[in-house]
């Protein structure tokens, strides 16, 4: 992937699950496609990577996100995140 070819893509939601694992979803600053990723908590904790605010992802790697709610929801949080995070910062 070249950097002309990344989609900035910003940190919408995080949820941590009953089996250890954290799903985070990262979407583009309009809502309509989203990246989720999921990770080992004790991998996170192992390698010492932290969740940053933004990312920069594939265009092949995004999901369309179809429901109109959602969407507005992601694209809302994607300007609080800007507001309030540089694109490296751990959040």
């Amino acid at each position: 992937m070249t950097d002309t070819d990344a989609v900035r893509c910003w940190l919408v939601e995080r949820t941590y699950t009953d089996r250890g694992l954290v799903d985070m979803t990262y979407a583009t600053p309009d809502g309509s496609r989203a990246h989720r990723r999921q990770v080992s908590t004790t991998v996170m904790r192992q390698r010492g990577a932290g969740t940053t605010a933004a990312i920069d992802v594939s265009p092949s790697e995004l999901e369309s996100v179809d429901d109109d709610d959602t969407r507005e929801r992601y694209a809302a949080e994607v300007v609080r995140m800007r507001d309030d995070h540089d694109p490296a910062d751990e959040v």
